[in-house]
């Protein structure tokens, strides 16, 4: 039986890899972004190499609607969305007392309101096949907290509640739930901004280098796997033992 995985923000770094990793181990796999459709055709491309099929469907996860179309237009092309892996976020760097209520308002609805609609667009099908996989984001902004970022922190700390919550709820329809928190992860585009960043904080990591973007997606892969299914409603580090 081949499994289909609804992979959002694919079109570059983790959620590329992720994508690659699932195909390799023979899911289809719905490949979604938001505005760059040929970083995300170009992920389709690289999933079908590797012998797997791939639909691209671009689609706004901050908004309902769109998530139901995102979850139901994988539905329409391959039958059913098995495996769930919510990876696009957006992270914004402003001063609690600075941030307007529209910017806080579009990091909840990507970061974690995103999380609420895909999963409950993707639970129906999953309870009535027996068998799932959703996999949440959460990453060191919901472990440490950083300065200018309240609003990613409690964004990503609402999809550890959300995380804990369904596992328990939806275990015993064969169905299981995971965080991933990545520490710093080399980025393919990151900027000089960003980069400055994540090197600053390397110095914190006892393995003393930055994450690959395919050492995050082997680990989703296992999750997402039958190997993955006594693993339920956890938090994963993979941060190269970062202290939290």
């Amino acid at each position: 039986m081949t499994r289909t995985a609804l992979v959002t923000g694919a079109g570059q770094n983790i959620g590329r890899a992720v994508a690659l990793h699932l195909a390799r181990g023979g899911m289809n796999v719905v490949v979604n972004g938001l505005a760059n459709e040929a970083a995300c055709q170009e992920t389709a491309d690289l999933v079908r190499a590797r012998g797997a099929e791939a639909a691209v469907v671009m689609a706004d996860v901050g908004i309902e609607d769109e998530c139901k179309g995102l979850v139901g237009a994988g539905v329409d092309i391959f039958g059913s969305i098995d495996v769930l892996v919510h990876n696009a976020a957006i992270r914004p760097s402003t001063p609690f007392l600075e941030t307007p209520k529209e910017e806080w308002d579009r990091v909840m609805a990507v970061n974690l309101m995103g999380s609420v609609w895909l999963a409950r667009a993707c639970l129906p099908g999953m309870v009535s096949a027996a068998w799932g996989r959703i996999l949440l984001f959460a990453g060191m902004n919901a472990i440490h907290g950083y300065n200018g970022r309240a609003h990613v922190s409690v964004s990503k700390h609402g999809n550890w509640g959300l995380v804990k919550a369904l596992g328990k709820e939806f275990a015993s329809s064969g169905v299981t739930v995971n965080l991933i928190s990545p520490g710093p992860i080399r980025s393919e585009h990151a900027n000089s901004a960003m980069t400055s960043h994540i090197r600053a904080q390397v110095g914190r990591i006892p393995t003393g280098r930055l994450g690959e973007p395919d050492e995050v997606a082997a680990i989703v892969a296992v999750l997402a796997s039958e190997d993955g299914a006594f693993v339920n409603g956890q938090i994963v580090q993979i941060n190269g033992g970062t202290e939290t």
